[in-house]
């Protein structure tokens, strides 16, 4: 169980391997552990990881970029299975609400003032000649037997 040895960590290297705070991080557990009750009152087959290892994955998705691929095999489970455990961790989390942002409404009812940068990154077509027949040097043909 990968949560044996990160639960070890200081806050700091904590913070820096997962990218959230252990309170945070606790919060979430607290959390998966309720709706992982309600899933298997569902019935069906328990998962191999448990509720840490399964955010530990999923934080391991989101900030490193990794594979599920990558993450099956670091974890000893199927890539199905890691999707399919990072799908459940991230709908679980937003569904409860505790996690979620605020909307556009409650922004423009907030007094804070939000600067925007915006960067045009659209693509524009390279200026090159045009092939034809001019342009291009042809080697003469000689026969060779």
């Amino acid at each position: 169980m990968k949560i044996d040895v990160v639960k070890d960590l200081s806050d700091k290297e904590f913070y820096r391997l997962t990218g959230v705070q252990k309170n945070t991080f606790f919060k979430m557990v607290e959390i998966l552990e309720k709706a992982d009750i309600a899933k298997r009152e569902l019935g069906g087959r328990p998962s191999k990881l448990s509720v840490p290892d399964q955010i530990l994955a999923t934080l391991e998705y989101l900030r490193e970029y990794r594979t599920y691929f990558h993450i099956g095999v670091a974890y000893g489970i199927s890539e199905s299975a890691a999707y399919k455990t990072i799908k459940w961790v991230e709908d679980t989390l937003i569904n409860d609400g505790t996690f979620s942002l605020p909307g556009r409404k409650e922004l423009l009812k907030s007094d804070v003032d939000y600067e925007v940068v915006l960067i045009d990154a659209t693509e524009s077509p390279i200026q090159r000649p045009k092939k034809n027949k001019g342009n291009t040097t042809r080697a003469r043909k000689k026969d060779t037997h």
